[in-house]
């Protein structure tokens, strides 16, 4: 029996690239120190291209439906909207977030590792870990004090911003210690918010207040505080604070209550020989945007489909498949952070001019349609690309998309279909017929036909209005290769496949 891939801390990010690994058929191992799930819900929002991952997985509409969908942001200065931005702008299947307690995420993510038979173990620490050409040693303590050494084909650290998986390679996180501190409850409230919005309120003295609607009349609220204050998180303060800069809300009861402090910083290496950090054990920065666990997400599914097909194809430590994961979200986590900083310091002017001017640029920019979208983008993550990875084949000339992007949505039916399975997509653009599918190893899907079955083909989509060629930039059709996390892998004319071979110099092409 193969080796198994060992997995540290059974959080959001844990549970989804161990998920990745299990439904390919790797064996994988999960362990968390925790002897139960925690009963903390630290992050609560799903963002659409985190949505569209979790299609793949199986658990989208589950998540869908335990929460509440979210469609709308709102800025708010001085007792007046400084800017709304619809979140229905954005390019993807699911146009919104989904706001839900970390808890029911991890409960169903849980759920869904179980169907594939591995069960998360609990109570178990990791207390050392060694590594070399053939593989991974990981000492293990569990609950009744025995000690394990575990052997492993890799092992990822998702075990969050304290990591031990971090420590134990000698990394650390480099960037900005000064960090920010914040106030944070879910609460029961009496409210008068519109359950599919989030909301910020800009503070004249202090610092913002974001209001998060959950289920019911539950509320998640984030207040930051003077990074000096020492008092303990009660209901009683979080209400004052809401008063003071919303006035809104009235707290009726507690779920759950505290302060953290974040920084903004990242590790220099999201790989350190067999051993991979993903999520806040690879980077750490402001709950601003609900960046933090979506960005961890997307690292898990970019790990997952790697690490699953390094696996099964006895692929070198030194491939250019598992090498391209720091290549491909290292400078994902720069930009979040860079943005999360950003959004914080625009949050926190305390100058009366300075707050004058930013509440008149926020009305005035969120007036014009492109810096709406842009923002919509940024927030749900459906702007991100890999153009420039090592693991794409760029398209030549002003070809419309190219290596690197995310394959634009086109339709509910092509997108279910492409969710479909665990691996590659060729994907055959053939407006008025119906073109040989190529020889690659991936699942073949045809689109604008009349939808009849077509030898050769996995499945059919029709597109007769040709809708779809218009969203890939390909009138007069083409070929895509997709990638199991939805990026394109290369794009080829129908008569030409030196792109799509050149992408099969690079990987294992399966389907």
């Amino acid at each position: 029996m193969r080796e198994p891939i060992i997995v540290i801390g059974a959080g959001p990010v844990g549970l989804t690239v161990a998920g990745e690994l299990a439904r390919r058929g790797v064996p994988v191992r999960v362990v968390d120190r925790l002897a139960e799930p925690t009963d903390q819900s630290r992050a609560i929002l799903v963002h659409a291209r985190s949505l569209e991952m979790l299609e793949r997985v199986g658990v989208v509409e589950e998540i869908i439906t335990a929460g509440v969908c979210t469609d709308a942001m709102e800025l708010h200065s001085g007792g007046r909207t400084a800017g709304r931005i619809e979140l229905a702008l954005v390019d993807s299947p699911y146009p919104y977030s989904v706001t839900i307690a970390q808890t029911d995420t991890e409960r169903i993510l849980t759920a869904a590792l179980a169907r594939h038979g591995v069960t998360v173990e609990r109570g178990v620490t990791l207390t050392g870990l060694e590594q070399d050409e053939a593989g991974v040693r990981a000492r293990l303590q569990h609950p009744d004090g025995r000690e394990e050494t575990a052997g492993a084909a890799w092992l990822v650290g998702a075990d969050g911003g304290h990591s031990d998986v971090r420590h134990l390679i000698g990394s650390k996180l480099e960037g900005s210690f000064k960090g920010e501190k914040f106030l944070m409850g879910d609460v029961a409230a009496t409210h008068d918010f519109d359950p599919h919005t989030m909301y910020t309120f800009f503070s004249p003295h202090d610092g913002p207040l974001l209001v998060f609607p959950m289920a019911g009349q539950r509320l998640r609220l984030i207040a930051q505080i003077d990074r000096e204050e020492q008092a303990t998180a009660s209901q009683e303060w979080l209400q004052q604070v809401a008063d003071a800069r919303c006035g809104r809300l009235r707290i009726t009861g507690s779920h759950w209550l505290t302060t953290f402090e974040v920084r903004h910083a990242q590790v220099p290496q999201y790989r350190v020989g067999r051993v991979f950090l993903a999520g806040d054990a690879a980077h750490v920065h402001s709950p601003a945007g609900g960046q933090g666990m979506n960005t961890g997400i997307q690292d898990a599914f970019n790990l997952g489909w790697k690490l699953a097909l390094a696996a099964r194809a006895g692929l070198a430590p030194d491939s250019g498949l598992l090498t391209s994961y720091h290549a491909e979200r290292h400078p994902v986590g720069e930009q979040v952070i860079r943005f999360t900083t950003a959004l914080t310091k625009v949050a926190t002017l305390t100058n009366p001019v300075a707050q004058k001017v930013r509440n008149g640029a926020l009305h005035a920019l969120t007036a014009l349609a492109p810096v709406r979208h842009a923002m919509a983008d940024r927030t749900e993550e459906t702007a991100l690309a890999y153009r420039g990875s090592p693991l794409v084949v760029p398209s030549p000339g002003r070809r419309r998309l190219t290596g690197g992007d995310h394959l634009p949505y086109a339709s509910a039916e092509l997108s279910a279909t492409l969710a479909e399975g665990t691996g590659h997509v060729l994907l055959t653009v053939a407006p008025g017929g119906a073109a040989a599918p190529a020889a690659t190893g991936a699942r073949q899907v045809l689109v604008n036909t009349d939808g009849r079955p077509v030898e050769g083909y996995h499945a059919v989509v029709a597109d007769p209005t040709g809708a779809a060629a218009e969203r890939y930039g390909l009138p007069h059709g083409g070929r895509i290769m997709v990638r199991p996390d939805g990026y394109v892998a290369a794009v080829a004319p129908l008569d030409e496949d030196g792109p799509l071979l050149a992408y099969g110099q690079l990987v294992p092409v399966t389907g």
